[in-house]
């Protein structure tokens, strides 16, 4: 297969299995609210739920490189996320212990992102290389997208057809879980060893590693000190990006839009974010990292848009909310992929990933608790957390463009 063609089949694994857990992603502020959830505890699941999808990856990136078990962790993590996400169908059917079990199934699947990502990435980064990492990366990001924006369409229309009742959206989103799982398969067999098309780098089934203790792989022993610079910097954007779960917890409480409204305004964010990663995906491979640069702008300015009082303010902040989120889950992540030995990348994505965390649990929790007490604080705090990530990440930037690191 053409490198460009196993970029689109990972495109289309990730569409299928982001109409799951980003269709489900799209209702979980409504879903702990009517599991009997407050804002303040809205904001603590998904900022944890972020978080265990970030940290995680520090133990599961340095396996994967130690293993070489790229597609095992790939296949098991989509696994676990395609089979917890239709199971909070129960949730209204065990009652008192609802939330307990819907606080447990939204961390179990972003578990599974935690499983698969650094290895995803790892596999992709080598077809990407034949391609521009930059492009790669970002047609993969916009496919992913596809199937962002699809995924709450169909809860939506589930969700109306049952007379505004959540639970059998979440159930249906087994049907798209089970194509994802066959693509999935299908790509294992055809392409077991992606690194072929990187012709620069070790064969991914190897594993081979200098010998050094779990925890010196995990904190990123033998990485290159600009990517630390880099991941403290892109993770203050990522710790202030206010988590969806509490824009749809506002959406629903201060009745901006109906129940079964949420997952169109979510499409539409997923749809933003698609253009996002085409757009500074193209942009990053011509002029460089600085396009990067536009992301703590809009961190910024989401929650002064998203928590407003009016549908028309809102919805901006949710564009705004969209972009963000497409220039971090792509090309932020093509960076990560140019600071590292490609034998040490899924170590790499797995350290970036838990820097990201530890800043991502305090700020969604730390957002729910503003929300509740004072709006003008919250965008206050935000702002100033984006000037500082802006300045650390224009020095950091500028420093690679001076003496860039090598492989």
């Amino acid at each position: 297969m053409g490198a460009w063609r196993v970029v689109w089949w990972f495109g289309f694994v990730s569409l299928f299995a982001d109409m799951v857990y980003e269709g489900a992603r799209s209702m979980y502020g409504p879903v702990l609210a009517a599991a009997g959830a407050s804002a303040v505890v809205v904001g603590l699941v998904t900022g944890a739920g972020e978080a265990v999808a970030l940290v995680m990856r520090l133990v599961f990136g340095p396996v994967a490189d130690r293993t070489g078990r790229y597609w095992t962790l790939t296949l098991a993590g989509y696994g676990l996320t395609v089979v917890c996400v239709p199971l909070l169908w129960f949730v209204p059917r065990v009652g008192a212990a609802g939330l307990a079990l819907a606080v447990t199934l939204i961390l179990l699947e972003r578990l599974g992102k935690a499983v698969r990502s650094p290895s995803k990435s790892a596999l992709l980064a080598h077809v990407a290389g034949a391609v521009g990492r930059g492009r790669g990366f970002g047609v993969h990001k916009a496919l992913d997208q596809v199937g962002a924006f699809a995924g709450p369409l169909l809860v939506a229309a589930v969700i109306a057809a049952a007379a505004g009742v959540i639970w059998p959206g979440m159930a249906a989103l087994a049907v798209p879980g089970a194509l994802a799982m066959v693509l999935l398969v299908v790509l294992r067999i055809r392409v077991p060893d992606p690194s072929v098309y990187d012709g620069a780098s070790a064969p991914v089934a190897t594993g081979t590693l200098p010998t050094r203790g779990w925890l010196a792989e995990a904190a990123g022993a033998g990485l290159p000190a600009a990517f630390f610079r880099y991941a403290l910097a892109a993770s203050l954007t990522t710790g202030a990006l206010v988590t969806w779960g509490i824009i749809g917890y506002h959406l629903v409480v201060d009745d901006l839009v109906p129940v079964s409204s949420v997952p169109l305004v979510y499409a539409g964010a997923m749809a933003v974010e698609a253009v996002a990663a085409l757009v500074v995906g193209w942009a990053y491979d011509r002029t460089g990292t600085r396009i990067l640069l536009v992301v703590p702008v809009l961190v910024a300015v989401v929650p002064a848009l998203a928590f407003a009082g009016t549908v028309a303010l809102v919805l901006a902040g949710v564009v705004a909310w969209g972009f963000a989120q497409g220039v971090q889950d792509s090309t932020i992540k093509a960076v990560v992929a140019d600071l590292v030995p490609a034998s040490r990348r899924a170590t790499a994505y797995g350290v970036f990933a838990g820097i990201q965390g530890a800043l991502a649990i305090g700020g969604g929790a730390g957002a729910g608790w503003l929300y509740e007490r004072s709006l003008t604080w919250l965008v206050a705090v935000v702002a100033v957390t984006q000037l500082a990530a802006l300045v650390l990440l224009w020095t950091t930037l500028r420093t690679l463009e001076r003496d860039p690191v090598r492989r």
